[in-house]
């Protein structure tokens, strides 16, 4: 089992890699057959080749990560956190906040991630 620094380690460098539009280093934070549930409610994404599109799409839309409270672990194989997605959008500049839930795998891997946001969750920046 991961030890609770490590897994914050491996979320930080979720954050950072997607901030950089760094889609190889993001991919490979996850295992083979992993799962993206993003929202919470959609068809997950299943295997890498899925999870590689979506965040393909995702870093398109040029929205950056920021967290919003320190990284959480767990007495078990899964982490949490908490964070803010900044976008444009057609409207103007807006901003979603979001509770990553990730699970992982002996080898530090992601094999599940969760994302936890509603419309409620977005806002509209002046």
């Amino acid at each position: 089992m991961l030890s609770e620094d490590q897994m914050k380690l491996q979320m930080q460098a979720y954050i950072d890699a997607y901030n950089r539009d760094d889609l190889d280093a993001l991919v490979a934070l996850y295992a083979d057959d992993a799962t993206v549930e993003d929202p919470v409610g959609t068809a997950p994404k299943i295997g890498k080749p899925a999870v590689a599109a979506f965040y393909q799409m995702a870093m398109k839309s040029g929205a950056r990560l920021a967290l919003a409270a320190p990284i959480r672990a767990s007495h078990g194989s899964s982490a949490a956190m908490a964070f803010d997605v900044q976008l444009n959008m057609p409207q103007g500049k807006a901003v979603i906040r979001v509770i990553d839930v990730m699970t992982f795998n002996d080898a530090g891997q992601f094999v599940s991630m969760r994302a936890y946001w509603g419309r409620s969750d977005m806002q509209m920046l002046a």
